[in-house]
């Protein structure tokens, strides 16, 4: 298992690194090797997929796990190799393990069958059911501006990992819903000041 200071993740294509990258960035298709340009190329490609995305799917659509993965092509296909299949490599952050790879067609299901048959389409007002949602484009749909994650760096990172790990441990997604009535929050400020 490869180590680094972003993720660890197994031998797969997707799992490897770009080679003179110091193992900092992923092996991607435009043989990038440094973190902060690959950075600020997929936060390009991310708000040219948003707009994208609004084209292709109507205010009233109700989004599958096909939608997901075609979402994560449209943003990342550029870049690499696997964007929009299913993950083949488990990986980790410090301590937290996301999801295990053999299980992610099942829960994207359930993802499926749950929260998008559910919130989408999205047509909340309140802030807290539209936290409740819990997706980009369901805010999207709501009328929001892309949503601004970038206050989630430092104790509010952990948390989010924290959130994360209750919901896969414990079917507990009242911490993630806070991470993300947060993040709508600041959302609906930075609007303002526009």
């Amino acid at each position: 298992m490869k180590k680094s200071g972003r993720y660890d993740t197994s031998s797969l294509i997707e799992g490897q690194y770009e080679p003179g990258s110091r193992s900092r960035v992923l092996k991607n298709l435009l043989g990038i090797k440094r973190k902060r340009e690959m950075d600020m190329l997929e936060a390009r490609e991310q708000l040219r997929a948003y707009q994208e995305l609004l084209r292709l799917y109507s205010l009233g659509h109700c989004f599958t796990a096909q939608d997901i993965c075609r979402m994560h092509k449209l943003w990342l296909g550029n870049i690499y190799s696997w964007a929009g299949a299913l993950r083949q490599v488990n990986i980790s952050k410090g301590a937290f393990t996301f999801a295990m790879a053999s299980q992610v067609p099942k829960l994207l299901q359930q993802l499926e069958d749950g929260p998008l048959a559910q919130f989408t389409p999205c047509r909340f007002s309140a802030i807290d059911t539209l936290a409740h949602a819990l997706a980009v484009l369901m805010g999207l749909q709501a009328g929001l501006q892309p949503l601004d994650f970038d206050g989630i760096r430092g104790a509010k990172k952990q948390a989010y990992f924290a959130a994360v790990q209750a919901g896969m441990d414990y079917n507990n997604y009242q911490p993630m819903e806070q991470v993300f009535k947060a993040v709508v929050e600041r959302t609906l400020r930075a609007g303002k000041k526009v």
